[in-house]
Formats: C-alpha cells, structure tokens, sequence
C-alpha cells in the first residue's frame, strides 16, 4: 500500500528532526515527520529523570504540539522499519509505502555494546524516557532491596566516562549522598557506591586536561569510584568483571558507553562509516543521493575544516534547520550549500553547584558554580515549551535546596517486572 507523496518526509522527532519539520513547515511545504514516539524527548536531562531529579513531563513534549502552527508538517506515530534511498520512500511497520521529493533520515542511535558479553542483556542504556524510568525503576528497587537485606550489595555501576556517564554518575553518586539519608538511612548511604568505568584514562575525552582534571576530582569528592584504563570483560546479572580482574558486585549497571546507528541504517545498504553511522557530505546529503539527507546520532558531519563533530543536541537542532534551508533550496531550483556549524562549546554537570564548560571555538573555560549556573541557563533556554522549562526549574529549586525527591519514578524494571 502506497500512500500519496509528500515534498519532504523526516523520520525522527529528536532535535534534528524538529529543527528540520519547523524550517520547512515555516515555508509550507508539505512534509511528514514519522516517529515511534507522539512526544519530542530533551536528551541532555534524561539523566536527571532516571536518578528522579526531575520528572519525564519536564523533558517530554507531544510533537503535535511543538509543530501545531505548522500547518503544512504531519505528525504520524508509527515505527519505520525500512527505508529506501534509491526511490526516497520509506515504509511504516503497518505495510504502508511513503514517498517523497526529499527524505530526512533523523532516526538518532541506539547503544555500541561492543560485543561485551552479558551487556545487552544485563544492562541499562539510557537513550530515552523510556530507558530513564527503566532503569530509575531498578535503581530504587536496588536501595530499596539493599536497606531490608543489608547482605544485597548497594553497588552501582556507570560505564563510559564521556558526558552522559560523568552526569549520570555525579547525580547517583549525590543520590547516594545527599537523598538516601533523607529517606532511607546514613548506614545505607555509607556503604553504597557509585562506579564509573572507561578503557580510556580519563574522563570527558573531548574537553581538555583542565576540565577533565576537575571533573575527576569533583566526582570523587562525591564519593565516586572511578575505574579508568581498563574496560569491561563481562556484565552479569549480579557482578560486572573487569579487564583487570577485578568483580564489582552490582545488579545495577548503566550503559553510557557508546553509541551506533539503529537498524534502519543497517538495512539501508548505504554505505556505513565509523558507529555504522552514515558519513554525509559537506551539505549533509548521503554521497550519490542528492535528495537524501541523514542528521543527527545517524550521520558523521564534519565541520568546514573536515573536522568531525561530536554528537551533540546542539550540532543535531543546528544542521536539522540547515537540511531544512538546502531542501527549500533545491525546491526552488537551487543547489544545497555546505554546512556552516555555530560551535558553541561543551558544557557537563558533575554535580550540585558543580559543572566545567568550554564556550565557543576558542573554549573559555569555567568550572564549578560559575559554569554550573552557566549549565542551568543554557539547558532551560534549550528546553521545549514554556511549562517543560518550568516544571525542571522547580524540580531542581527542590533538588538543590532541599535534597527531596518529590518527583516519583514509575516504570517497570526489566528485572523485576511490573510487580
């Protein structure tokens, strides 16, 4: 079944995504935005939801109503399950044909397991709403378990030391500082731990030695265990193994330590580059598909330098607005231009009142409060929606100046079911 073309079809609602329906939308053309999800997720806090800092309605917002002024732009929650460059059409998982003038492919990653045994399967990722209840799910079963049976180890275990792994371990390792003895006791604060684990020697890879140096120290002053140099053998169901041979005792291990390109870009036969990610041109077109644009966690930009960028919201929102104005571009006739990225640095939370940044191409540098103020600015700014950016300023007023957790995690864990 095929149903009628549209000028332009993206698949995805992250940041990418969006930035590309609004640009279109804005000058009417007719375009379909596919996504498995009704709602828009903020990918930057989803760290936040899982350790119960704030709550997902803060970082969730229905994609009809981010694009309700865009009258041209069709939401459709549906799950693509191919895709197909040469025709510039791709197909929902209800059998229906969808094709276009213009395909976006938006459709983000999944996590790199790296063939680690047990990992897949013993392991939480945290790419979504979805992962961060997930996983915040077992997490407070695991205190909740280790404060009635003392004997069950209070061990947490974060892998990957880039920003998602030093935030999601700064805000466990404050959970276990600061929130555990307000509602359990100091006992089991006192011998829960958070670990962070990277085969690299140092955390946040992309700052530099300054930022890096801070970030470390901040961490274990938390009472973080950092374990750096040395990967991940085998994740368990209770125990995670390292290369070193040591066994950390842990039922609860996130996974932060990387990620690849989902199975729609596997099965697309384009040719796949580093992350299985696609590697696009200069104006972010797939090389020999003039129409088809890939963005985001799927595609390998590189800036005007030939540099790689990182994966990073504001690289994914800044080309999805550019992809935008090439599409407009070739509709009237023109021809795309390369992609012009703002960089507007790094920035990582490490915990309350704590946080390094690196702003603009020249990387001035800040670190602790100044920079964790800094933080705050920039991701309520980022944030979609006036009542999102309320709700999390809010959660974290309570967070910072109380230590309560008011925002209650609901969501099955997949160890223990919906029980």
């Amino acid at each position: 079944m095929t149903e009628r073309a549209y000028q332009a079809i993206i698949v995805g609602g992250g940041f990418a995504g969006v930035a590309a329906a609004n640009a279109l939308g804005k000058a009417g053309v007719s375009t379909l935005l596919i996504d498995r999800n009704s709602y828009h997720q903020f990918q930057p806090l989803i760290y936040q939801v899982a350790s119960a800092q704030i709550g997902p309605n803060a970082v969730a917002r229905p994609l009809r109503a981010i694009l309700r002024r865009r009258r041209s732009v069709r939401v459709l929650t549906a799950s693509v399950t191919a895709f197909d460059a040469a025709a510039a059409s791709v197909t929902t998982e209800d059998g229906v044909v969808y094709t276009a003038d213009f395909v976006v492919i938006a459709s983000g990653a999944e996590a790199n397991y790296f063939g680690t045994p047990g990992a897949e399967e013993n392991a939480y990722p945290l790419y979504s709403v979805t992962d961060a209840l997930s996983l915040g799910s077992e997490l407070f079963d695991l205190f909740d378990d280790s404060d009635r049976d003392p004997s069950i180890a209070a061990e947490v275990v974060v892998v990957g030391g880039g920003p998602t792994g030093v935030e999601t371990t700064g805000a466990i390792a404050e959970t276990i500082k600061y929130v555990l003895p307000h509602y359990y006791s100091a006992e089991l604060s006192a011998r829960a731990t958070v670990h962070l684990v990277d085969m690299v020697p140092v955390v946040l890879g992309a700052f530099s030695e300054k930022s890096q140096r801070y970030a470390r120290e901040r961490l274990e002053r938390v009472g973080a265990q950092l374990h750096l140099g040395v990967g991940v053998t085998e994740v368990g169901p209770d125990s995670v193994t390292l290369a070193d041979g040591t066994v950390i005792p842990s039922r609860m291990v996130v996974w932060a330590g990387g990620l690849k390109a989902g199975q729609l870009l596997t099965s697309s036969g384009l040719p796949q580059g580093r992350g299985g990610r696609i590697d696009v041109n200069p104006d972010l077109t797939v090389p020999g598909f003039e129409r088809i644009y890939v963005l985001g966690d799927a595609a390998n930009i590189t800036d005007a330098r030939g540099d790689k960028l990182p994966q990073l919201g504001s690289v994914a929102k800044q080309a999805g607005h550019w992809a935008g104005r090439n599409i407009l571009a070739q509709l009237r006739g023109g021809t795309p231009s390369p992609f012009d990225y703002n960089d507007k640095g790094y920035m990582a939370m490490v915990g309350r009142g704590a946080a390094v940044a690196e702003i603009g191409r020249r990387r001035t540098h800040m670190q602790g409060f100044f920079a964790f103020v800094a933080w705050l600015a920039v991701h309520v700014t980022l944030l979609s929606g006036w009542t999102q950016r309320t709700r999390a300023v809010f959660a974290w007023f309570e967070d910072y100046l109380s230590h309560s957790r008011s925002n209650v995690v609901l969501g099955a864990s997949r160890r223990r079911g919906s029980d």
